[in-house]
Formats: structure tokens, C-alpha cells, sequence
């Protein structure tokens, strides 16, 4: 096993423990936590859905993502996650949902929002949320990768917590 497939496991078990399926909303990522849950075998035990929601319409369309929330913020903003997580919460029935928006580059990046900025946002059904920017080094695979190992370890600590 990767130290990716372990995480996922314990994401996994953790969420077993609680009884929790868990639903992710990317776009950065692509798919690639979505991925990584799925590697693991009997995921489908606690994992509910991915949404791959890359464009802005996608997070109107499939996560009521406001259109004036976009506007306002643009979709790599923790204001943009947090409202991917609810929807994706909301749409899915789940009681855990991560949500992931970023610039993976090596284009699109700005002076406010480089390459590497990926903004998570976790929520779950007891009302708890978060939301945490990171700016991640390397190119296009590593911070995607860096961006799925983060969002599952926050999953992790969370489910730990509680």
C-alpha cells in the first residue's frame, strides 16, 4: 500500500467509526480524492460521490454555488469552498463533504492568487466547517497531489476529534 492508500484507509475507518459517508467536490484535484478513496476496497461502504465540478458553471449547476458568490470572491476562495462543501452536503445526503478550488498552474496563476493556492472546505452535518488556504510548490501533478493528501488529513484530524 502507498502512504495515500493508508491515509485513505483510515479516512475510511474513521468515517465507519461515526457511521458517516463522506462526498467531495473538486476542482483542482480533478477527481483525484475521489480517486484515492475509491483505491481502497469496500470504499463504497462509506464514500457516497464525487463531483468533478471544474468550471464555474458546474458549481452553479451541480452545488448551487451562487453566481454572485463567484463574482464577488472567484471560484479559488474560501468563500467558493465553503459553499461547494455545503452544496455538496445538501445534494448528496452525506454527513461529511470536502471540497477543493485552486491553481494547480503551471498557468492561471496572479499576484493574489499564484500557482499553488488551493483553497479547501470541509463541512460536516453537525454544523462544523472550515475552510484553509494553502499554497502548494512544484508542478501541476505535485500540487495536485499535495492538495489530496492535505484535504485527507484534515478529514482525518476532524473525524479523530470528534
Amino acid at each position: 500500500m502507498t502512504a495515500l492508500d493508508v491515509l485513505s484507509l483510515q479516512v475510511g475507518q474513521a468515517l465507519l467509526a461515526h457511521q458517516w459517508r463522506l462526498t467531495t467536490a473538486e476542482s483542482c484535484t480533478g477527481g483525484g480524492i475521489a480517486q484515492a478513496i475509491t483505491e481502497i476496497s469496500g470504499s463504497s461502504a462509506w464514500f457516497e460521490q464525487g463531483f468533478v465540478t471544474y468550471s464555474n458553471t458546474a458549481k452553479m449547476q451541480l452545488l448551487g454555488v451562487p453566481n454572485e458568490l463567484l463574482e464577488k470572491h472567484g471560484a479559488v476562495s474560501e468563500e467558493t469552498v465553503y459553499a461547494m462543501a455545503k452544496g455538496a452536503l445538501d445534494v448528496s445526503g452525506s454527513e461529511f463533504a470536502i471540497a477543493v478550488s485552486g491553481i494547480a498552474g503551471p498557468t492561471g496563476g496572479t499576484s493574489t492568487k499564484p500557482v499553488g493556492m488551493v483553497c479547501f472546505g470541509f463541512a460536516d452535518i453537525t454544523g462544523w466547517h472550515e475552510e484553509v488556504t494553502q499554497i502548494f510548490q512544484g508542478d501541476r501533478a505535485e500540487v495536485r497531489q499535495q492538495a489530496i493528501e492535505f484535504a485527507l488529513k484534515i478529514v482525518l484530524n476532524q473525524l479523530q476529534a470528534e
